[in-house]
């Protein structure tokens, strides 16, 4: 109601004559659910003459009925010159301390209206102060002490003098002690200083997951330099736009013709040129670095097409670090645990894994792509090594789950789950599955550095589907202040949908020279005595649950989240829009209809003329944007729908299925290869029937659906069929023609060079029309 806005004197009267002249439409509702609300206003007199006959005196009295027609009514009866309010509700709904709050809530909005009324409706408060201090102060009393004026290396250093025998590094079949890894930072940190890196000197750090890795990035932080992380699979143009700040770059020969031309500072091969500081020492170096430099900078996808990097600071990642060591209870591990981390440093996820360990004495394992990828694979290294904590996205577990090797998949201890929204169901699948393991649900954006919120759900058994759709995101972690807040930045009651805003120590410096953007997301926070203290406006939306837990709802705008990774719409849409022959398009995230997971399809309306081939599209699309940013699907309309507004309804755009339905041909499977295939594709895909030429990415399939067909495959048919067999051959014809190969060859691997990873889901082409 952004035209009611103001409550004044005369919008009351105005009020008055509009209630008067809806009476006479009162009784024309619209049925069932059709109606907007279940909900409604009504307005009683209870003022009546007395009447009298002799000795006998009357009046009408209110009567109460047992049904109405609105699930929740406000009830506004006037009495005696003054007004009444009476809540009527459906008890199967609310319950009664839900109402007991709704009517504590009016009371102070009305309250504080009669008080001051040529006020903003907007700017009226609905919580009385006791619930603001519940709220605001009592559910962010998270104060803890932490290494507040250490730096992460610093921390690993002390850690590398209490545990220098102890393994602190774990990749395919290499080790290292942190004796080992502290000695080659130190030797590659003393080379770094000669380049010039120091305090806030920025390193591109652009290494496979390796030994190697971890020993670069430890150096860059060790000479007091700070990285930033990029994805070997990103395209040149992408890698460009985040090393555009860097003085140094730091990769591997093998990927020397990946990295973008333009980028003229000193690059830094840690295989080739490791010998140029064998000679260097092996001590320490001297700290330069402060808890307020950079210890990374992570891009993130822009709406303008710009990606924007987030600085990190030391003390932000420390606060971050050491509050997991103390919600994972380390201290009771006095010989370490082993962590696993299965995603790339370009995001950061698998920080949650890599720092803890490295400070308390545990044992850090990077999981390659091919293992974290293939559940019989991660199976074997998770028994083979006693991975004790696990930091994984959920559609990404689910998908291993989905297998005979699903409980040995899972952590001895703990399973960290974040990066998008926790389902109940796929929690019940892992307690069914392995009881033992301890499951925490973890939610921060990079802006605050990994984390902010956690719930271990071991803590709080009393919560199930019954409160929340999803699985909630808890409670702050230490030092760290949360508030749900309305348009008007004040805060909403308990079970009330408001913008999640966040404070505290895991704050970052904002964006790497984006004062705009940075002023837009960072704000004033209005609730810290500390007046240089900032809040994160996040866009995402939630609500409080009764005890103070957190309920995550969504986005509130364009961005999303497809298996982990955070995208703006816009940026997708203004790539395919600047194409050749692209006359409109709309990109959204669509949920598979049986899991629930997220994929981005792209919908495009092209020119008659000259349309775009799907060929220059695709190579468009890989020059530009990193894997997770490209569309699983271009469905091509001869127009978009519109809604009355002019705008694109996109709740009116078709499904790719539907599209693809109606414009494929379908071939009988041939061969009782192509029948196995087409039956195990069938399952995993949940559709009723694939041809031998059907595409898999046409029927809904991507990088994670892709894992469950190549291991069923591998199990029916005792081969190794490598994963990227089927982004290559994406045909259950092909798949099968590939299978029988293997079989008359006697192989038992599809492949003789190494599996290697597969950098970008397979696109699918539609049209839909002429």
């Amino acid at each position: 109601m952004k035209n009611c806005r103001v409550l004044s004197a005369s919008s009351v009267e105005q009020i008055n004559t509009a209630r008067t002249e809806a009476a006479e439409f009162q009784e024309y509702f619209v049925p069932g659910s059709a109606r907007g609300e279940d909900a409604a206003i009504a307005f009683d007199y209870d003022e009546w003459d007395e009447i009298s006959a002799g000795n006998v005196r009357a009046s009408l009295l209110r009567q109460w009925v047992c049904t109405e027609r609105y699930k929740l009514k406000l009830g506004c009866v006037r009495a005696n010159g003054s007004l009444r309010l009476e809540l009527h509700y459906d008890s199967a709904r609310y319950t009664p301390a839900a109402i007991e709050q709704l009517g504590r809530c009016l009371e102070t909005l009305l309250t504080a209206a009669v008080a001051n009324p040529e006020t903003l409706a907007s700017a009226l408060p609905l919580l009385n102060e006791e619930e603001r201090q519940r709220i605001t102060v009592a559910w962010n009393q998270t104060a803890a002490e932490y290494s507040r004026e250490q730096t992460i290396s610093a921390l690993f250093e002390q850690q590398a003098v209490k545990t220098p025998d102890r393994a602190a590094l774990v990749c395919n079949d290499q080790q290292l002690t942190y004796a080992e890894l502290n000695r080659r930072a130190n030797q590659l940190a003393h080379h770094l200083r000669k380049l010039g890196v120091g305090p806030d000197a920025l390193v591109g750090l652009c290494v496979e997951r390796s030994t190697e890795l971890m020993v670069a990035l430890l150096g860059i932080l060790k000479a007091g330099g700070a990285y930033v992380p990029l994805n070997p699979d990103n395209p040149p143009a992408r890698m460009a736009q985040q090393l555009a700040d860097a003085r140094v770059l730091i990769t591997q020969e093998k990927l020397l013709g990946q990295m973008p031309s333009s980028f003229s500072g000193p690059t830094v091969c840690v295989d080739r040129d490791a010998e140029e500081w064998a000679a260097e020492l092996e001590s320490n170096p001297m700290p330069t670095a402060g808890p307020e430099n950079l210890v990374y900078v992570i891009y993130t996808s822009g709406s303008t097409g710009v990606p924007k990097g987030v600085a990190v600071r030391h003390r932000n990642l420390i606060n971050y670090s050491e509050f997991i060591c103390k919600r994972l209870e380390l201290a009771k591990y006095p010989e370490g645990l082993n962590f696993a981390t299965v995603s790339t440093i370009g995001a950061d996820l698998g920080n949650t894994c890599i720092y803890p360990a490295l400070i308390s004495g545990g044992t850090l394992h990077l999981v390659s792509y091919e293992v974290a990828t293939d559940s019989r694979k991660l199976a074997e290294y998770q028994q083979k090594n006693q991975i004790d904590v696990l930091k994984i996205v959920p559609s990404h577990l689910g998908a291993l789950l989905n297998s005979e090797e699903a409980a040995r998949v899972l952590p001895r201890r703990y399973l960290i789950l974040g990066g998008e929204a926790l389902s109940w169901g796929l929690v019940d699948k892992i307690r069914a599955t392995h009881a033992g393991c301890e499951i925490i649900n973890h939610y921060g954006p990079t802006e605050t550095t990994v984390g902010s919120l956690t719930l271990r759900l071991a803590e709080v058994p009393q919560l199930s589907a019954n409160d929340s759709a999803t699985v909630p995101i808890g409670r702050p972690i230490s030092n760290t202040q949360v508030y749900i807040l309305d348009q008007a930045r004040q805060p909403v009651p308990v079970g009330v949908v408001g913008e999640l805003y966040i404070g505290g120590e895991g704050v970052t410096a904002g964006y790497l020279n984006q004062p705009e953007k940075t002023a837009e997301r960072f704000v004033a926070d209005p609730f810290s005595k500390n007046p240089n203290a900032f809040l994160y406006k996040t866009g995402d939306l939630a609500r409080y649950l009764p005890e103070g837990h957190i309920e995550f709802l969504g986005r509130g705008d364009d961005q999303v989240k497809v298996r982990g990774f955070r995208i703006e719409l816009g940026e997708v849409e203004a790539v395919l829009a600047s194409q050749a022959g692209v006359k409109q398009v709309a990109v959204l995230a669509r949920d598979e209809k049986d899991t629930g997971e997220k994929r981005l399809v792209a919908y495009l309306v092209t020119s008659r003329d000259h349309p775009p081939t799907t060929d220059t599209l695709r190579q468009k699309l890989r020059e530009q944007l990193p894997e997770y940013m490209v569309p699983s699907a271009l469905v091509i309309l001869d127009k978009l729908p519109l809604n009355a507004n002019g705008k694109v309804d996109r709740q009116a755009l078709p499904s790719p299925e539907e599209v693809q339905e109606q414009t494929r041909a379908y071939v009988a499977p041939r061969t009782p290869i192509e029948e196995v295939v087409a039956n195990i594709w069938a399952e995993v895909l949940h559709r009723e029937q694939v041809g031998a030429e059907d595409n898999f990415f046409d029927l809904g399939g991507h990088s994670l659906l892709a894992t469950q067909i190549v291991s069923r495959i591998r199990e029916h048919f005792s081969i190794d069929l490598a994963l990227r067999s089927l982004f290559e051959t994406p045909t259950v014809a092909g798949l099968a023609e590939i299978i029988k190969a293997a079989q008359e060859a006697g192989e038992t691997t599809t492949e003789s060079a190494t599996i290697l990873r597969v950098s970008r889901d397979a696109y699918r082409v539609t049209r839909s029309g002429s």
